[in-house]
């Protein structure tokens, strides 16, 4: 039973997360090519899709009822929006479809999210957990490995987004039968109420929104700064598998040192990875900058979310849910920041170097207010 939850998760997150939000960083090149974008209407786009985030988060945190069919629109809404980007062209129109898209990543990642933990922990299986939070890293790779097959193919944009969603569609269509239903979620206990947010649990809660909007600049453009730097090259097109394989290998990592130091000081040191790693991207203009940027930054994502919210519970137990929706509510306001900062940047400059120096600086910060976590 824990193995089919665990696995139930990890396809919902692989869905939810890896195609239904993180399909469009391979899409950017291939929709500016085809005239649908621009790079400062890509970083719009990625806004909205955020902000859509953010809503899906906290209404998550919020709901008393009705959970399961949130989580179930929010899996079987990701399929049927992922189909629709690929008779979309307008620039409104993304917008509007990134908008539900995050809104339906947001509903699944904080109900997926508590109801695997705190099932796995009824199964006394909590270690299964971050197995778990390797989907959204397994969805990456798997996305990124299709739009390198479509780039030899030559499958343009529309084309691509057709391939995304009928993937995304056998994927929920094996797991459906296996999520949560008849009230479950709710009977799970009171994560609905409010806990004591204590000046620990609001730095942890400082730190993943900083977290957020660290990531997900090289998270969004890493595969338009590889198709600029290197035109015409398929190396580019290695570089987003490479990030969703990185964390998934951070997950494992995890898994491995568990037992070595506190959460909040491995969770202090995955950050500060991803800060090098944003890092390298900037100072090594080559292929090597680009791929040990994907590396160190992909290798800390999953692993972030993950200890993040191993501190959350061991601060407050009683109150997964809503801690998850608070955090995830944190995170997203970074995301949704964070593309602005880039539209704002590509749009005086032309580039997204001042943005990822910002980008930097934050990861630095949420990796010194961890250090002292749980």
């Amino acid at each position: 039973m824990a193995i089919k939850v665990a696995l139930s998760g990890f396809l919902a997150l692989l869905v939810a997360m890896g195609i239904g939000r993180f399909a469009f960083t391979p899409q950017v090149p291939l929709m500016i090519s085809a005239g649908q974008l621009t790079l400062t209407g890509a970083g719009v786009v990625a806004a909205c899709n955020y902000l859509g985030y953010l809503v899906g988060a906290y209404d998550a945190m919020r709901a008393g009822r009705g959970l399961e069919i949130r989580l179930w629109l929010g899996l079987w809404g990701t399929v049927a929006i992922t189909l629709l980007c690929a008779v979309t062209h307008s620039l409104l129109a993304h917008c509007l479809l990134r908008l539900l898209a995050g809104a339906a990543s947001g509903w699944a990642m904080v109900l997926v999210a508590a109801w695997t933990g705190d099932r796995l922990v009824q199964l006394r299986r909590p270690a299964l957990s971050a197995a778990v939070f390797a989907g959204p890293g397994a969805g990456i790779m798997v996305s990124g490995l299709l739009a390198l097959v479509m780039h030899r193919l030559d499958i343009h944009a529309a084309g691509a987004w057709l391939v995304y969603g009928v993937t995304a569609l056998l994927l929920v269509a094996l797991i459906s039968a296996h999520l949560p239903r008849g009230g479950a979620l709710t009977r799970q206990g009171p994560d609905a109420a409010r806990p004591a947010l204590t000046p620990r649990l609001k730095s942890l809660v400082w730190s993943y929104s900083l977290a957020g909007f660290g990531y997900i600049l090289p998270a969004t453009f890493l595969a338009q700064m590889a198709a600029a730097r290197f035109p015409g090259s398929e190396t580019g097109h290695w570089i987003w598998p490479v990030f969703g394989a990185a964390s998934m290998a951070g997950i494992g990592v995890g898994i491995l040192t568990r037992h070595r130091l506190r959460a909040g000081q491995r969770l202090a040191l995955t950050l500060w990875a991803q800060t090098l790693g944003v890092g390298l991207m900037i100072a090594m203009p080559g292929v090597a900058g680009l791929m040990a940027g994907a590396v160190l930054t992909g290798g800390g994502f999953l692993s972030a979310v993950q200890l993040t919210l191993v501190c959350s519970r061991r601060q407050a137990p009683d109150h997964m849910r809503f801690m998850t929706g608070l955090l995830t509510c944190g995170y997203a306001v970074g995301q949704l920041i964070g593309p602005m900062l880039s539209a704002l940047a590509s749009s005086l400059t032309g580039r997204l170097e001042p943005a990822l120096m910002t980008a930097v600086a934050a990861l630095a910060l949420a990796g010194a207010l961890a250090w002292r976590q749980p």
